[in-house]
């Protein structure tokens, strides 16, 4: 803080030279003032180029305490060690919300908040259609959308209600869901990269090229 002294008085007769001087100091402090006041909000207020903020659901829910329907489908021994390996590695909270109960496969599936955020490991290993009118059933279109998130590559599906992110370069596919409700949810997804990345060795056979690199 800076001490103000108040200089003794000499008269209490007002020079004008002095009052002149008052009222411009007056009219420049008040403006002073706000621009400081504008400059210590821009400073605290997120600004549209600045860092975004991590993504978030767009509302508060509660979290129930029913665990989250989720299939299981049997797997052979390697795929089985692998996903014992993904589960492993899986945060127990993501980015805020808990981690939830699932009805089978803990050992291969896991969930988050409500609506949930889920993952699947072992499911079927995603390849891509070799016309671009497609080629077989189930095939992935030569025109989907590929994230390179994190040293992943991942084909990302976007659907009415939850968009679906499966990864196309790993010897056993890992499949991560993500209400529409969230915000980002690619963002979502590759909070996932890091596990798989540690666990799921990474093959070329059938990787876009855009993935690639």
């Amino acid at each position: 803080m800076v001490d103000v002294e108040t200089p003794p008085a000499k008269s209490k007769k007002t020079d004008p030279a002095t009052r002149g001087a008052a009222l411009w100091a007056t009219v420049i402090a008040v403006p002073v003032a706000v621009l400081v006041g504008l400059v210590a909000f821009w400073q605290i207020t997120p600004q549209d180029g600045g860092t975004a903020a991590a993504p978030s659901a767009s509302a508060p829910v509660a979290v129930p305490s029913t665990p989250v329907k989720l299939a299981a489908p049997e797997l052979d021994a390697r795929t089985t060690q692998v996903c014992l390996a993904v589960t492993s590695q899986l945060p127990t909270e993501l980015r805020g919300l808990p981690g939830r109960k699932v009805t089978a496969g803990p050992e291969q599936n896991a969930a988050w908040g409500e609506p949930p955020v889920t993952l699947q490991c072992g499911v079927t290993q995603p390849t891509m259609c070799e016309r671009v009118d497609g080629g077989h059933a189930g095939c992935v279109p030569l025109d989907a959308t590929m994230l390179a998130m994190d040293g992943v590559c991942w084909w990302a599906e976007d659907g009415p209600a939850t968009d679906v992110f499966t990864t196309m370069d790993r010897e056993v596919a890992v499949q991560v869901s993500v209400p529409g409700s969230y915000n980002q949810t690619g963002q979502w997804a590759n909070e996932f990269s890091e596990p798989v990345v540690k666990t799921v060795k990474s093959t070329t056979k059938g990787v876009p090229s855009g993935c690639k690199g």
